[in-house]
């Protein structure tokens, strides 16, 4: 009885065999995994700027018509402040200036600002270095709207837009695009996707 147990104890326990083929399949797994992981973390960087860039100018167009006054949004390499900044074309930061008026003699006001790179590294922003908003919301010219190197003009097309993509593009990413209409909406869309009635998370088609 005794040898009959002691057997039984020694059949429970895992064999050298069983625990080889258990990693072996577990680092297949994880092999198998990874690259939908890393392919995940890149598109949400992507996501993650492309909002933040958004937001910026959505709150561009709102302060514009809250305030009744022209406002510029600007991309920027500096760190935004009422001391001042340089607009740059994919810059880091995002910041809002008031334009001061031509007939009262006042300085440009600093509104506020946002991060880009620092939420999203290797992510690069294709686009105008400033935009102005109108007392309407419109986009508006202004060739000296108060932050160093900004310059405001219109779009040769329907609307400016900004590609957010990677620096290293592989296959898998996922770019995405913001576009600021003429009339000064701003939308997030996909440029893989056309926009209609079963794509509505689409860009327009290029005229």
């Amino acid at each position: 009885m005794l040898k009959q147990q002691g057997s039984c104890e020694r059949q429970q326990g895992f064999t050298l065999v069983e625990m080889i083929v258990t990693v072996a399949i577990m680092a297949l797994l994880g092999a198998l995994a990874t690259p939908s992981m890393i392919g995940w973390v890149r598109n949400n960087k992507i996501r993650t700027v492309s909002d933040s860039l958004q937001n910026g100018l959505r709150l561009a167009q709102a302060e514009a018509t809250r305030r009744s006054r022209q406002v510029v949004f600007s991309l920027t390499d500096d760190k935004p402040s009422a001391s001042g900044y340089t607009a740059k074309t994919d810059g880091n930061n995002w910041a809002i200036n008031t334009v001061p008026s031509m007939t009262s003699g006042e300085t440009s006001a600093f509104v506020e600002a946002g991060i880009l790179r620092d939420v999203g590294s290797n992510v690069v922003i294709s686009g105008p270095a400033a935009i102005c908003f109108n007392s309407l919301g419109r986009l508006a010219v202004n060739p000296s709207p108060g932050v160093t190197s900004a310059v405001c003009t219109l779009p040769t097309t329907a609307a400016y837009s900004y590609t957010i993509q990677m620096s290293d593009r592989v296959e898998g990413d996922r770019p995405l695009r913001v576009t600021v209409a003429l009339g000064g909406q701003v939308r997030l869309c996909d440029p893989a996707r056309t926009l209609s009635d079963s794509q509505p998370d689409g860009c327009p088609a290029s005229p």
